[in-house]
């Protein structure tokens, strides 16, 4: 009987029920599955969640026999999970840089990649009062975090979904950040004729066509896809950054791990200098950065 499973016993059949979902697919252009590289890690926080327990309790307490009510909860929650759903869907937020975000089905699961972009950011955009803006927010997991660590920067995050830019304003409040500036509008729209010093954008890079959506099926798609080969996006943003940086403004951009060349050959036809590309932790070129000069 599954109500009288231990701790120990429920994350065994969780992970178990994990290893026999089918394997999922990847591209070069395609995001990873958030949350789907460690199925145990997923049945940690999944069954954590479940029991309003930490996963250090978990560990501590392995011999622990959960009530009936809960161990359906978690059972019920792996079967969302072995269905694709991203874990953090199913608890609600995700962890990115040093922050814990809210997360719904309106945004895209911050992905740990990204904060390649956030580093960046910090290392380019200095200490002085920056003007920097944040194109495609989503659940502002960039803006908050370069906000979070520079307190001096003006940033200033776009999103076409209104939706997304809610929940971004959400996350704001909940961190104390509320001077964030969220502005709905397609990429630079709403931004009129402001000018930074840095623009960073983690913007839609899969190919319509790519057989890796089915394992992101759950996430907005108008998130992800970005024409036939995925560039679409990037190539809109850097053909408008120039208006709206300053001389010697920086753009960065995230992209799929085979599109580093392609978004450096287009940078460089706009006419931007000191073109770079930068690996993720997996070595993959995930992000490239750009100057106006």
């Amino acid at each position: 009987m599954a109500d009288n499973l231990t701790i120990d016993a429920l994350l065994r059949r969780g992970a178990e029920r994990l290893r026999a979902v089918p394997g999922r697919q990847s591209s070069p252009t395609a995001r990873t599955d958030p949350g789907g590289d460690s199925p145990h890690l997923d049945v940690e926080l999944i069954l954590a969640h479940a029991l309003s327990m930490s996963r250090t309790q978990l560990k501590t307490h392995p011999e622990l026999v959960p009530a009936p009510d809960r161990i359906r909860h978690f059972l019920e929650l792996m079967e969302r999970r072995a269905a694709g759903e991203p874990v953090a869907y199913i608890l609600g937020y995700r962890d990115f840089w040093t922050l814990r975000l809210a997360v719904t089905p309106a945004v895209l699961v911050p992905r740990p990649e990204t904060e390649l972009l956030v580093e960046r950011a910090l290392t380019l955009g200095g200490l002085r009062a920056e003007q920097v803006a944040d194109l495609g927010t989503g659940s502002g997991a960039i803006a908050l975090a370069l906000a979070s660590e520079r307190p001096e920067w003006h940033v200033t995050a776009t999103d076409i979904s209104e939706d997304a830019l809610a929940v971004a304003r959400t996350n704001a409040r909940a961190l104390g950040l509320g001077r964030v500036d969220f502005l709905q509008g397609r990429w630079f729209e709403p931004l009129a004729a402001r000018h930074f010093d840095l623009i960073a954008s983690n913007p839609p890079y899969v190919s319509d066509t790519d057989a890796a959506l089915q394992d992101l099926r759950y996430e907005p798609s108008s998130a992800l896809t970005a024409g036939p080969d995925g560039m679409s996006s990037l190539r809109e943003i850097i053909r408008t950054a120039p208006a709206h940086l300053r001389p010697g403004g920086r753009l960065l951009l995230e992209h799929g791990f085979a599109q580093a060349e392609a978004v450096s050959r287009e940078l460089v036809v706009r006419g931007f200098a000191h073109v770079r590309s930068h690996r993720d932790l997996a070595g993959h070129e995930r992000v490239t950065e750009a100057q106006w000069i």
